[in-house]
């Protein structure tokens, strides 16, 4: 949503959803990053450092790769898996951090500050930081800690100081209210990097445009491959960066359709999962309005799901918005559902998926045997799963 879209929007929203539900000391530094990207985002020399870091530091752009192997197991519809594992940090989330980064850089600021779950926001915000000096500190929940240590030693060796978060369930969402308050308290010399299409506006907005480089090389690589566009985009969601990122480019073509797969954890119809559309209901979390996992009296309740990436309690205003205009619609797989797509993908294309990745993996596939051999479906696959093996394989011992 360029200059243009936010003029002509309610600011800040998606509909009915976003906004800015934050405290008045951040009224003014929100309006200062608006108007730094707006700024900077139309800026030639800015983009154009921009494009040479995405290109030689991350590697863009990343294939398209034809799943020939599990095209044919599937028996249906051709699969394309988006391969963002193959980014520098193995995962979507550096796109972002390196446009929020550099951003933060020409606003003059010295210090980044992240939150993370599954680690690859935070392996990502220590990478750019070492490259571009600056500081980093990255909060992260004690649970997410012990379940994705490897990402915890990479950000340490990076330089980046991880700040274990202990209140709560100890996860994602802890470690957003904790990077909120060192953001408060230190607004003059750090940036908050935040890692999804999450919190006030401009960042579901700027996270958005940052991602889009998904989409845009996806749309011109089927086109160069298959000379039509495909049925079917597929993504894990989370926060959702990854899947408006590959989303965003498509959404004026009504005749490509879009799935974001939750977190369906052990049921929907158990208390533990993360399947924020089937389960809940409007709300504000971390300044943003959208659907979020409450009880009756608008507590914020706890979540699960295997992937500490998508294990977040509400998702990002904009997918709010597509749910309810029913541009793209939203599923729920569950962990088992996952663990076993996580073992399907590493022993019929010998690539090792996210956890996160996944659940989208369990799901275009499913969809594709219920498609013809003349449909085409993408796959974001949103990270590489080294951070899950041990976890992974722990749990998939427990498979029926």
């Amino acid at each position: 949503m360029k200059e243009k879209e936010m003029k002509k929007n309610k600011k800040g929203y998606f509909g009915d959803f976003g906004g800015q539900f934050v405290p008045e000391t951040l009224m003014v530094p929100l309006q200062e990053l608006e108007q730094a990207y707006l700024k900077l985002s139309k800026d030639k020399q800015f983009n154009k450092e921009l494009n040479m870091m995405l290109a030689d530091f991350a590697g863009r752009p990343t294939p398209l790769y034809f799943a020939k192997n599990l095209t044919a197991q599937a028996k249906g519809a051709r699969i394309y898996l988006k391969r963002e594992d193959l980014t520098h940090t193995g995962a979507h989330k550096i796109n972002n951090a390196i446009g929020q980064a550099l951003l933060a850089k020409h606003m003059g600021k010295k210090r980044l500050i992240a939150e993370t779950g599954a680690g690859q926001h935070g392996v990502a915000t220590a990478t750019v930081s070492a490259a571009l000096g600056l500081k980093c500190a990255v909060y992260m929940g004690t649970v997410d800690m012990e379940r994705q240590m490897p990402n915890v030693q990479r950000m340490r060796l990076l330089g980046a100081e991880v700040i274990p978060v202990t209140s709560g369930s100890k996860t994602l969402k802890d470690a957003i209210n904790e990077a909120i308050r060192d953001w408060v308290t230190n607004i003059q010399t750090s940036h908050y990097l935040i890692g999804s299409v999450l919190g006030p506006h401009p960042y579901p907005t700027m996270v958005r445009d940052f991602q889009s480089v998904i989409g845009k090389e996806a749309r011109k690589q089927i086109l160069q491959k298959e000379n039509k566009l495909p049925d079917y985009l597929v993504a894990c969601v989370g926060g959702g960066s990854n899947s408006i990122g590959l989303f965003h480019e498509f959404l004026p073509d009504k005749s490509v359709k879009m799935v974001g797969a939750e977190a369906g954890g052990h049921g929907v119809k158990t208390s533990k999962h993360a399947a924020r559309f089937a389960g809940g209901r409007p709300g504000i979390l971390h300044g943003t309005l959208s659907y979020v996992l409450q009880d009756k009296f608008g507590q914020i309740t706890e979540t699960h799901s295997v992937s500490a990436g998508l294990d977040y309690p509400s998702i990002g205003p904009e997918h709010a918005w597509l749910q309810q205009t029913k541009r793209a619609t939203y599923t729920d797989i569950t962990d088992d559902e996952a663990l076993k797509a996580f073992q399907l993908l590493s022993k019929t294309e010998g690539i090792i998926p996210a956890l996160e990745s996944s659940h989208a993996v369990a799901y275009g596939v499913r969809l594709a045997k219920s498609l013809s051999k003349n449909k085409i479906v993408i796959i974001n696959l949103s990270g590489r799963g080294d951070k899950d093996l041990a976890q992974a394989l722990e749990h998939i011992k427990t498979l029926k």
